[in-house]
């Protein structure tokens, strides 16, 4: 286990396709999330979450080489994520990862910095707030 990626403990680029596409099947039938992309059709999205874990995770870093450096934050900025939204999304990935055969230490890892990003993401204020205005 030393010296190896979390990409290779997870199994490479099959299982980050797998994970991925097993996420975006969840997304296409959850109403919170479905309503945050507005394309119709989920495989752009998919392929760049896709080549963006590959890459984190130490894979070849083919979303950089495409897209640039990934500046999270700024590329969700014009979606609107409020706390229903995130705890949305890491339910659904959640799930993802656990439809996988992945060792404990690995599926901490991931949903442990799942939990983390999804949560830097919020850009909207709680829901208390915007009632209050």
């Amino acid at each position: 286990m030393l010296n190896k990626s979390v990409y290779e403990l997870a199994g490479g680029e099959p299982a980050f396709r797998l994970l991925v596409q097993r996420f975006y099947a969840r997304v296409a039938v959850d109403p919170v999330l479905r309503a945050v992309y507005p394309e119709q059709d989920l495989s752009a999205a998919t392929e760049r979450l896709t080549l963006f874990l590959i890459q984190y995770w130490g894979g070849p870093p083919a979303y950089s080489e495409q897209r640039g450096h990934p500046r999270l934050r700024m590329r969700h900025q014009p979606f609107a994520i409020g706390q229903a939204e995130r705890d949305a999304w890491l339910a659904q990935m959640t799930a993802a990862v656990d439809s996988l055969a992945l060792a404990p230490a690995v599926r901490k890892v991931l949903l442990d910095y799942f939990a983390s990003a999804s949560t830097a993401m919020i850009n909207q204020p709680p829901e208390e707030s915007r009632e209050a205005r």
